[in-house]
């Protein structure tokens, strides 16, 4: 139990982390310096008012110095961060640390991914162009297949992956532009889906796309139902294949298994 606690209060800090890189990855500024400050008046945020979750709470939501108020997504992603490494605890053990810390950092990537496409449509080259030769040798090498998880994904199902979620993708982007006259899928999703093809294997990379597609179009159309979205408008994809990964990641090995019996 108190280990569950400590990794919880150690995703809720890299969380805290993720906010910087969610606000200045896109606008090409440092993650590093200079340190986390009110996006309004510039003032620096002390540290004993920066401990995630809670001084989002102690504060209301509020700058210390000038009163604007702070997005709920800062405390948002926090939680949101800690919760998944908890839930990888649970899924996945702490027979192999490594195999865990991996995969916390891949979770962080998605979380990153997620919302710095949600707000400006791109999917960063600093996360997938480093992340895909990583993904190939890590899944080459140590980790688990997620649809068999006695099993290691190794270095035949970790190539197949990163080429079926790099080449398919990239048809789709080919064909879509050649009959629609526009691009149909980014050079960002081709990219990402090469990352988490390397880690996830072939097998990942159909259910991502599978789960992606078919969130992408059950909100695709509630938003134009409901908010009055014109068809054919540009909707960001590295969201649904974010949450399409999440659930292959941890539920790969059981849609599977349902899948067999039903069969």
């Amino acid at each position: 139990m108190i280990f569950y606690v400590f990794i919880f209060i150690f995703g809720a800090l890299i969380g805290s982390f993720l906010n910087v890189c969610i606000y200045r990855i896109p606008g090409g500024m440092s993650i590093v310096r200079p340190s986390s400050r009110c996006t309004s008046c510039g003032a620096a945020i002390k540290f004993y008012y920066n401990i995630p979750i809670l001084s989002y709470m102690l504060l209301m939501g509020k700058c210390r110095a000038c009163g604007a108020k702070f997005s709920v997504r800062y405390p948002l992603v926090e939680f949101l961060n800690a919760a998944l490494y908890v839930f990888l605890l649970m899924r996945f053990g702490i027979d192999s640390p490594l195999v865990l810390l991996i995969y916390c950092v891949f979770v962080s990537s998605l979380i990153v991914i997620f919302f710095i496409d949600l707000d400006h449509q791109i999917i960063p080259d600093s996360i997938t162009l480093p992340g895909i030769p990583l993904a190939v040798i890590l899944g080459s090498t140590v980790l688990p297949d997620p649809f068999f998880r006695s099993e290691l994904l190794g270095v035949k199902s970790s190539l197949a992956g990163f080429l079926a979620g790099g080449v398919s993708f990239y048809l789709v982007a080919v064909i879509g532009k050649a009959l629609l006259k526009k691009d149909a899928m980014g050079g960002g999703d081709i990219k990402m889906m090469a990352m988490i093809g390397g880690l996830l294997g072939w097998k990942g990379v159909i259910l991502t796309t599978f789960m992606g597609s078919l969130l992408g179009s059950v909100i695709g159309v509630s938003l134009i139902l409901l908010k009055g979205r014109e068809w054919g408008s540009r909707i960001p994809f590295g969201p649904y294949l974010t949450a399409g990964a999440l659930i292959s990641l941890f539920w790969g090995q059981d849609v599977l298994m349902w899948y067999l019996n039903a069969h």
